[in-house]
């Protein structure tokens, strides 16, 4: 008999809810079969089988909250016959299971599977058919009689990861001592070095060279030079990181994750680009492991992506600092007493005053500031 159990989590989570069971007692499981589905406040995970065999015993039932180690299911081992194993293939073609991507649509949704018609091959229901059910269901607010004076409410509960951002934006701003200080940086040499070597950079690397690499080098650099903004505080001491792990933020249908780039002092600008490209895309689809959202020692935010000229970003908790990049906008500047026009990007540092002091954040923000503008410094190492 195998049981098939909660997995251990990252210190930072400590429980999760069951949205989805994928297998009844009775059927048949090939190994690295998704069992259950569960929901952290950071991904859903997929708990799968290391074995073949039949389900025997379900534990836990939807919506039930689970901890690591926790039983959920158990397993009479068996060999299961080509035969068997084809069988178990052709009835998964008639009743696919459905992606992550589709399971999260799903879970945000508050809906069952059941209740949606797939269009995919094989009936196989697609994001696009949970959003289109979702409208099919919904009366629009104009479309709505209403009386004179009458106004619409619609109450929706937080998903689990909702609920802990909000948490620790809350947390953050209630436990530290916060501070924003801002820059603004010309864009217009980087952007030239972008445009010179982009053919080239793709040609070798596979990739384009965009301007988060370009930071998060830029960020690296500043680190290294002001170890204060690379530390945090744990009780009444201060620890200092020798290395540098920068959290990049990324946005999902779900809210904001935040993966965490490993040794970007080791890193080479194509390997951030890379690594970027990979974390957004699995980031959308609730592919990432909870290992690579865990952990970081200095966040960068993109803004202006989505058009923020300035913000004062939050500070990811345990961190210290977080860097905010946004819009860039062609605007009229000084330079040599003639007023030109320039491409700019205003940036922010939020920081914690209680162990940063704001020389060292204002200095911070100039380094990077000096390093975009002089792209040449970060081949340098300067």
């Amino acid at each position: 008999m195998k049981e098939i159990k909660v997995p251990v989590f990252p210190e930072s989570i400590t429980d999760a809810v069951v949205v989805e069971i994928n297998k009844n007692v009775g059927d048949e499981v090939m190994t690295g079969d998704t069992v259950f589905s569960l929901e952290t406040d950071k991904v859903v995970l997929d708990v799968v089988s290391e074995e073949s065999g039949v389900i025997t015993k379900i534990s836990v039932k939807n919506g039930d909250t689970v901890i690591e180690s926790q039983l959920l299911a158990e397993l009479e081992i068996k060999d299961i016959s080509v035969n068997k194993k084809e069988a178990a293939v052709a009835e998964d073609n008639k009743t696919p299971q459905t992606s992550p991507a589709v399971r999260q649509a799903l879970i945000d949704n508050d809906l069952s599977k059941e209740e949606v018609a797939g269009s995919g091959k094989n009936n196989r229901i697609l994001k696009e058919d949970v959003t289109s059910h979702k409208s099919s269901t919904t009366t629009p607010v104009e479309d709505t009689p209403m009386r004179a004076g009458e106004r619409l409410e619609e109450r929706v509960p937080m998903s689990r990861m909702r609920q802990t951002i909000a948490k620790r934006l809350l947390d953050a701003t209630n436990q530290s001592a916060m501070l924003t200080t801002f820059n603004e940086v010309d864009m217009t040499s980087i952007m030239s070095m972008r445009k010179k070597h982009q053919e080239k950079f793709v040609s070798e690397h596979g990739v384009k060279l965009g301007f988060m690499s370009l930071f998060v080098k830029a960020a690296t650099n500043a680190l290294k030079k002001f170890p204060a903004v690379n530390s945090f505080i744990d009780g009444d001491d201060i620890v200092y990181h020798g290395y540098c792990d920068i959290s990049v933020a990324v946005s999902t249908d779900r809210g904001l994750v935040v993966p965490v780039l490993k040794d970007t002092q080791e890193l080479s600008l194509a390997d951030v680009e890379n690594k970027i490209i990979d974390f957004s895309t699995r980031a959308k689809s609730g592919k990432l492991e909870l290992s690579e959202i865990s952990g970081g020692t200095f966040t960068i935010t993109n803004g202006g992506t989505f058009g923020s000229l300035m913000s004062t970003p939050i500070i990811n908790p345990p961190q210290s600092a977080v860097l905010g990049m946004h819009n860039i906008q062609k605007r009229a500047v000084v330079i040599d007493n003639e007023i030109v026009i320039r491409d700019m990007m205003y940036v922010a540092l939020s920081y914690d005053h209680r162990i940063i002091d704001g020389k060292d954040a204002v200095m911070f923000l100039s380094h990077i500031k000096d390093t975009i503008e002089d792209p040449t410094r970060i081949v340098l190492d300067l």
